[in-house]
């Protein structure tokens, strides 16, 4: 069987890398992707490793790039994504990212350090020309005199005790939600002893270190007195405030400003050269980064697979165990000697251009490749090695097949060549959902959204969202897309369109010929709400509905009724086959793992019990469709009575038999069903302690005989995939201490009463199908009748009904997609992932394997 049916076969692979040619080894299998390398240094510390050190540079390097894209998103600059495959760097290389990625580093923190210190200066001569500019001026101080000169001294008293004293200034700049505060305390703590001016200014000034702009305010505080003097100063620092030098001249201060200015120009245009060579670093770090860290990453990589190898007892080479596909081993093969050929040529060919004396640029390339010569010949080996331990599951998938394996791999990833549920469920999945979900109009709206998707499915936009709803969605289009197309299908069936009938072929029932051959006269219709169609009077039933349910149903009051009927008996015939087909799925599994006990001590009583009792259910439902006919449906017997009656050994006399023979057939299958429980229960125990003990005596019999080795096993990776009972019938000591009677009939005891209990549960379990589809069948009634139908009613001219069905079209859209599509979708899906998970999957399917893990550089989701 191909791929996608069963996991492939996975070998455990030996390599033996020559130390020099390792690395390019090594990083040739990331490139593909084929082997899952095993740990065998797993006792070893991760710091004690052989390539600790080569892994802490790449570490240290990949903190340097952090750093890096952070300034790059500071800067409000994107990074690129690498152009190309960017090979794993040679180890040589690393010294030369490592120092240019240093030097970038370096240049960033200089450059950012200088102009955040010219941007310091800059706020600093900006504040102070504002506090020189903003007009407190010394007339505040010379306000209280008599003379117009500025020097004349504030709050002069001639002949006072103060009259030498000399008014002094402190100017600053403070935020403008502390000023209101530092004037409160200003005057608290000087007790008045001081004027004070504070004035907004007029243009905002650009925060040295956020870069934006902000809103300051200038202060003038005049005052007299050193102890004055020394609080206020305090005072401001506790502020944070800016303070800066005032003199009282005006020329002085004009000329001050006049050199403030000045310098912050000159401070503006070394600022600019910075920001200048600032982009010109960034713009390096946007074209080297990208590939640098592809690069990087691939490259710890490749240490952290190298230090799960060994070294060999001579250090020439490392020693590698790794799971690989079998039909992938010739490309496996093929890519080391490949690696391990490059590397030897290299260094031939170092030692033949040097003889004849190549170019100094030639000479220094192969140069740096130069191979010992006791190594350069060697190449990388591969060999299959046996193993007992049970391999990874390795099943491919593409863009359409991946979703439905998610399905099953979220149960469970099966064990290591078991029946693969997926390729049943691609149809099984959609084809019940549908029966829940069931409508030609929402199915044709789910249908159209999944084609979009998967139209889209290759533009950049599309697949690069980061949304997480809308990933969810794209990576189910193909699901989505299959569960529309179905749901339109079993639309029909139930004839169904935004819950209104749609009359596709003539009915099968003729209303006129009712009315011609009963009579019905103008007063019997009148005294007559409802009328009732008689199949069995001629002409009035014309045979059934080409496709579906005959259109007449959706005008009958007992239209609920005949589809409750209809969706049930389809619910139970559904779910009893697909129980009974994963019944059949798991003779495929025991052919497999050669356990052909089990086909007649599980699987065979399985069959019995699930057909004896719900397949004879099955074929009653298929019988009395295809017997009774509208001439006897008055008198046709009822199933459940008689399902009743077969266990109750018992027969009812108002309740004829459907066919002759009936009262013998159901008492013989129901002692048949419950005759295959102790053989179900005892069989595989009792098979597994027989064969355990005939081992046991072929070994005592034989003592000198050695048991057979490893290699002699044919595929000693199979030994081990069944069950722990299994293991009763392998060879070897292990598996002969393993087996414990009582463990394997205990495990055995749980899987029948699981069995037997699960039939009957399993099969009531499918009935949600009925309600589910009922209920969106009601659902879509009701919506259609209070939205739709009201809104067509509301307006009886043309121009008054377009304008109210836009809101009332309006509204019926988007319930539909919020209540119709996505909720009772998600039920429906919810509903059906039971049904495969629970009901289906646990006939054959284990699922306690798990999945290869190939070492591979593409990043998931690339």
């Amino acid at each position: 069987m191909g791929s996608m049916f069963r996991s492939e076969e996975v070998a455990l692979v030996q390599l033996f890398l020559p130390t020099a040619a390792a690395y390019a080894c090594v990083s040739q299998l990331g490139e593909l992707g084929l082997v899952e390398f095993r740990d065998l240094n797993a006792s070893v510390s991760a710091f004690q490793r052989r390539f600790v050190v080569d892994v802490r540079r790449c570490e240290e390097l990949e903190k340097t790039f952090a750093f890096l894209q952070e300034e790059v998103r500071q800067a409000g600059l994107t990074l690129p994504l690498p152009e190309g495959a960017l090979p794993a760097p040679l180890p040589r290389d690393l010294l030369h990212i490592q120092e240019e990625t240093d030097r970038l580093e370096q240049e960033l923190r200089d450059v950012r350090g200088n102009r955040q210190a010219l941007r310091a200066q800059l706020h600093q001569l900006q504040l102070h020309s504002a506090v020189l500019g903003q007009g407190h001026g010394p007339s505040l101080a010379a306000s209280h005199t008599d003379g117009p000169l500025e020097r004349t001294p504030l709050l002069q008293s001639p002949g006072g005790p103060h009259q030498d004293l000399r008014v002094n200034f402190v100017a600053g700049a403070v935020e403008p939600h502390k000023a209101a505060a530092l004037e409160r305390l200003l005057w608290r703590a000087c007790h008045g002893f001081l004027i004070a001016s504070f004035r907004d200014v007029e243009q905002q000034l650009e925060g040295p270190v956020t870069g934006e702009p902000a809103t300051w305010v200038t202060f003038l505080i005049s005052y007299w007195g050193e102890q004055i003097g020394q609080k206020i100063r305090k005072i401001t620092d506790c502020f944070h405030c800016h303070v800066f030098p005032f003199v009282e001249q005006e020329e002085a201060r004009r000329a001050a400003l006049q050199q403030l200015q000045q310098q912050s120009q000159e401070l503006q245009e070394v600022l600019g050269e910075t920001e200048h060579f600032l982009s010109q670093v960034l713009a390096r770090v946007q074209r080297l980064l990208p590939p640098w860290q592809v690069q990087i990453r691939k490259m710890k990589a490749v240490y952290l697979a190298l230090n799960q190898c060994s070294v060999s007892t001579t250090h020439k080479c490392l020693i590698a165990e790794a799971w690989c596909a079998t039909r992938d081993l010739p490309t496996l093969q093929q890519a080391l000697q490949g690696s391990s050929c490059s590397l030897s040529l290299a260094g031939r060919g170092w030692r033949v251009r040097a003889s004849l004396k190549a170019p100094a640029i030639s000479l220094v390339c192969l140069s740096a490749c130069r191979v010992p010569q006791s190594e350069a010949g060697v190449s990388a080996v591969v060999h299959r090695i046996p193993c007992r331990d049970m391999p990874p599951t390795l099943i491919r998938t593409n863009r359409f097949t991946a979703s439905f394996q998610g399905i099953v791999d979220a149960y469970g990833v099966g064990r290591y060549q078991e029946v693969n549920p997926a390729p049943y469920t691609i149809i099984t999945f959609p084809f019940l959902f549908a029966v829940m979900f069931g409508d030609v109009g929402h199915g044709l709206l789910m249908f159209l959204f999944a084609l979009a998707m998967v139209l889209a499915e290759n533009r950049p936009a599309v697949k690069t969202a980061q949304n997480e709803i809308w990933r969810t969605f794209f990576e189910g289009r193909y699901l989505l897309l299959l569960m529309g197309l179905f749901s339109v299908y079993t639309g029909f069936i139930y004839n169904e369109c935004f819950s209104c009938a749609t009359a596709v072929f003539p009915s099968g029932w003729s209303v006129a010929a009712m009315a011609n051959q009963s009579g019905w006269s103008d007063a019997f219709l009148a005294q007559q709400p409802l009328l009732s169609l008689d199949p069995n009077v001629t002409g009035v039933f014309l045979g059934p509905y080409p496709f579906g349910i005959d259109p007449v149903w959706s005008l009958a009051v007992n239209h609920l009724s005949f589809l409750n009927s209809f969706k049930m008996k389809m619910s139970v015939i559904l779910g009893v086959t697909h129980m009974t087909f994963g019944v059949v799925l798991g003779v495929f599994n025991h052919m497999h793992f050669g356990q052909w006990h089990r086909l007649l001590l599980e699987t065979l009583p399985e069959l019995v019990f699930l057909l004896g009792l719900f397949g004879y259910l099955v074929f009653l439902v298929a019988y009395k469709w295809l017997r009774v006919t509208a001439a006897s449906a008055a008198s046709a017997p009822s199933i459940l009575i008689h399902f009743i009656n077969m266990f109750l050994f018992s027969s009812s006399p108002t309740n004829r038999p459907l066919f002759s023979g009936q009262e013998v057939v159901q008492p013989t299958l129901v002692v048949l069903a419950l005759a295959m429980v102790p053989v179900l229960l005892l069989g595989t125990p009792l098979f597994l302690h027989r064969e355990h003990r005939r081992c046991h005596s072929r070994r005592r019999q034989q003592p000198d005989k050695d048991t057979a080795g490893l290699l002699d096993l044919p595929d000693t990776s199979l030994a081990s995939q069944g069950s722990d009972e299994e293991k009763a019938g392998c060879p070897g000591d292990q598996a002969e201490a393993e087996f414990v009677l009582s463990e394997v009939f205990m495990h055995q005891a749980i899987h029948t009463i699981e069995f037997c209990l699960g039939c009957i549960s399993n099969t009531a379990s499918y009935l949600r199908l009925w309600a589910l589809s009922l209920a969106h069948a009601q659902l879509s009634q009701v919506l259609w009748a209070m939205v739709m139908r009201a809104g067509l009613s509301l307006g009886g001219e043309m121009g008054v009904a377009a304008v109210v069905l836009v809101p009332v079209f309006a509204a019926f859209a988007v319930m539909t997609v919020a209540i119709l599509l996505v909720m009772e979708g998600l039920s429906a899906f919810l509903h059906a992932l039971r049904l495969h998970w629970v009901e289906f999957q646990n006939k054959f399917y284990s699922g306690t394997g798990y999945k290869l893990s190939p070492f591979t550089f593409a990043v998931e989701g690339e």
